[in-house]
């Protein structure tokens, strides 16, 4: 590990830092042809030994086969050490033989989700979280804002502190927690950086990993964003720590982690003239007048959480097994989440002008502060019949209870202590999923709440997966229905601030959708249908007041994903078109659309790799989200409508043994198309035109 950071003396500032995790993992790793041939039951090429040396707990031995009968071992020399296996039911050989790989947790269920961890160019230019996956977002123009995907179908819904929903792009869950399994530390480091330093804005991600044993490991995620705005008062900061620890026996695994979520965020409401941008050509523009000089938006998160479980076969297991994926197994397991949200809106009446009609406890300045706690159990149970990738691979139960508590100030609490609001939830759920081979997938769930704050809430539904394969390349259809009918949160019921005040009775939200899609990865191929009823939808009106929707609501959208590749050049094209009934409960635009065109070649083959090209943003008009600070919602305003303008970057990225680089200037076409309509949010113009640069490196012995 010193030989590489001395070799790349830009990261000598973490010496001391990763220098405490080396040594921890030196094992020698086991033969190659031992470790290629890992199985289920059995180690291939130990059939003749002796079966005491294939257990997990005496395989470190040395024997020297070429001994005579009765005459021991040569043992003057030191017995090398060998590399127990990985032993887990979670992971398939495949798997087993990497070098490293990561996954997500369930918090409800004894089960992983693989991810990858990507180290290609491939979207390398794409550093805002907001913009990742997606055709793009409506935001705010400043990185750490608040920001909602364009796409209905992946927009957040938040049942838990919905003041957070806005800045969900930046939050780490426990659901999106990483955790690593690496035979050598790892350590990952990026860093973006944009603009002037007046107006400087920078992206810092560090992730180190590191195993104790082929099952036990840990691993640190520290994320930093931040600008100081391009415009008066929009400077943000935003960090985020996840600490992870896993242990994947062969019976017992148990996940566990902590993760804190911080946001600070300076609103400024917005431009007070939008013709500041469409009609006048600022150079400084800090200059343009905003709308709020000293609004502040404070949130912060902690979250502590345990998943646990233990299998007991149901057949007894010989020596040969190193696994229990392929046994008739027992699993119990309990699941622990503590998560505290807090937020803080800060403004003067001196700085806010007219700005909010309201001010309900003082007329000088506003402290309005929220604050939830979430309590959460579960014992769960999964039933492996046979094989854990069977027809009926696993049966999922289990029984939950979740203790909410809710802090705001109120009018009264000035003539009594404020003791909260304590709501209690309990409930019930079960899944069954399976597959038949490489051919076909399925899998049902089901969740009822029995009594409690949201009784009788119910979330149901199920999915299917067909695969064909021409040539030994599959084709996937895939098909998902999915009910849901849950209580309003809390906060769009029941709020007191200095802005704001309400107090609502919502009839119970309900949603059923429908998807399918079609999948050829050999050419870059999927397309895809959803399909959305809403009935007593919930949403902030142009008053910018939760309000519910007495009727339905139909929702659809049709998506295709294609990606040509003629030698070098490459054509990647990400298409939505959607439609909502009633525009005025649900906006969503007609057609969205993220293009990236770019050639990528090799200057050194197997050494150093390029691409440069743009990447394009459009969609069309429609009357998109305004944006409230006290409340930190987007609302359905009916003022403006906007969109039909197009956004493109220029990049340039490479890639040099295991570090990636970034040239990129944004916002390439500003005062190019004869428009400056660039708004994706009421009166909240996007960045100028501004150059950054980008790095993203990856150390390991």
């Amino acid at each position: 590990m010193f030989l590489v950071l001395r070799r790349y003396a830009v990261c000598s500032l973490l010496v001391i830092f990763l220098t405490g995790f080396n040594g921890v993992f030196a094992q020698t790793a086991i033969s190659s042809s031992a470790s290629a041939a890992q199985q289920y039951g059995t180690l291939p090429g130990l059939a003749g030994q002796n079966q005491s040396q294939m257990q997990y707990g005496s395989i470190g031995g040395v024997v020297d086969n070429n001994a005579t009968s009765g005459q021991q071992a040569d043992t003057s020399q030191k017995k090398a050490k060998i590399r127990k296996p990985l032993e887990s039911y979670f992971f398939d050989d495949s798997t087993r033989e990497r070098n490293s790989f990561a996954w997500n947790v369930n918090l409800e269920r004894n089960d992983i989700d693989l991810i990858d961890v990507d180290t290609s160019m491939t979207g390398f230019q794409n550093e805002y979280p907001y913009l990742q996956n997606n055709v793009g977002s409506a935001y705010l123009g400043n990185l750490g804002g608040a920001s909602v995907p364009l796409d209905f179908f992946i927009r957040p819904n938040f049942r838990n502190f919905s003041f957070a929903q806005s800045f969900a792009a930046y939050l780490i869950t426990p659901e999106q927690a990483r955790f690593f399994n690496v035979k050598k530390p790892f350590t990952h480091l990026s860093y973006f950086m944009s603009g002037q330093t007046r107006r400087l804005e920078e992206s810092f991600w560090g992730t180190h990993a590191q195993n104790i044993s082929p099952s036990t490991g840990f691993n640190v995620d520290y994320r930093s964003r931040g600008t100081r705005g391009i415009y008066t008062w929009q400077g943000t900061r935003e960090r985020n720590l996840s600490l992870a620890f896993s242990h994947t026996g062969k019976k017992y695994s148990v996940h566990a982690g902590y993760i804190y979520n911080m946001q600070n965020v300076k609103e400024n409401g917005g431009i007070k003239r939008d013709e500041d941008i469409t009609d006048t050509i600022f150079e400084m523009p800090e200059l343009i007048e905003v709308r709020l000089m000293d609004a502040r938006n404070q949130l912060k998160n902690n979250t502590f959480y345990v998943v646990q479980s233990y299998g007991i076969p149901l057949r007894r297991l010989t020596d040969e097994d190193f696994s229990i994926a392929r046994n008739s197994t027992f699993f119990i397991g309990h699941s622990f989440e503590l998560s505290k949200f807090y937020r803080k809106y800060t403004d003067t009446r001196s700085q806010s002008g007219d700005y909010y009609e309201n001010w309900y406890i003082s007329n000088v300045a506003s402290a309005d502060s929220t604050y939830e706690r979430l309590l959460s159990n579960k014992i769960f149970v999964q039933i492996q019949p046979w094989d854990r990738n069977g027809p009926i691979g696993v049966i999922d139960a289990g029984i939950g209870n979740d203790a909410h508590r809710y802090y705001q100030f109120r009018m009264e609490d000035y003539l009594r202590e404020n003791k909260g609001v304590t709501r209690n939830s309990t409930y019930v759920y079960g899944a069954v999923e399976g597959r038949v081979k490489k051919y076909f997938s399925w899998g049902a769930h089901l969740k009822y709440h029995l009594f409690g704050y949201r009784s009788q809430d119910l979330d149901m539904g199920g999915n299917v997966a067909f695969s064909v394969f021409l040539r030994g390349k599959p084709i996937t259809l895939k098909g998902s229905i999915r009910h849901q009918t849950q209580t309003p949160d809390y906060w769009t019921e029941s709020y007191f601030s200095n802005h704001f005040a309400w107090n609502n009775s919502f009839a119970k939200e309900s949603e059923t959708r429908i998807s399918a899609s079609l999948s050829v990865p050999a050419i870059n191929f999927e397309f895809g249908a959803q399909q959305s009823i809403l009935n007593n939808r919930i949403y902030y009106d142009a008053q910018a007041l939760p309000a519910q929707y007495d009727g339905v609501v139909s929702v659809s959208g049709l998506y295709a994903h294609k990606d040509f590749r003629i030698g070098g050049l490459h054509l990647n094209h990400r298409v939505l078109l959607q439609f909502s009934s009633v525009q005025e409960v649900v906006p969503v635009p007609l057609a969205s659309a993220y293009l990236s065109y770019f050639f990528e070649f090799n200057i050194v083959k197997n050494v150093l790799r390029m691409q440069i090209g743009l990447d394009g943003r459009y969609n069309t008009k429609y009357y998109a989200f305004g944006y409230n600070p006290a409340t930190a919602q987007f609302y359905n305003q009916r003022e403006k409508e906007l969109g039909n303008y197009p956004y493109v970057d220029l990049f340039v990225s490479a890639k040099w043994k295991r570090m990636r680089i970034l040239v990129k200037m944004q916002h390439l076409n500003e005062d190019l198309f004869g428009t400056r309509d660039y708004f994706t949010v009421l009166h909240y113009p996007l960045n100028k035109r501004a150059f950054k640069l980008g790095f993203s490196w990856s150390f390991y012995d």
